[in-house]
């Protein structure tokens, strides 16, 4: 991918050189790129933490119901004995 990347930046672009270039307006344009970037990097990492608490909450239901059983399963052989 990074090769890609590469190849892609060092080849000659095709559109033609001109000389009058807005660069206020280009800048602009990146800044709005940049905080809409900002942004979904910020919800994707809220995402994130959401997910991981969720799965250390399942986590911990499965270990408590394994555990559940091993008790159930203990009484269950002590009773039979």
């Amino acid at each position: 991918m990074i090769r890609k990347f590469i190849r892609w930046f060092i080849s000659p672009s095709q559109k033609p050189i001109i000389e009058d270039i807005d660069v206020y307006s280009k800048l602009v344009e990146l800044e709005e790129k940049y905080n809409c970037l900002l942004h979904d990097v910020k919800r994707l990492e809220e995402e994130n933490i959401e997910t991981t608490n969720n799965l250390y909450e399942l986590q911990n239901s499965i270990e408590a119901v394994d555990t559940r059983i091993d008790i159930l399963s203990v009484e269950a052989f002590t009773k039979n004995v």
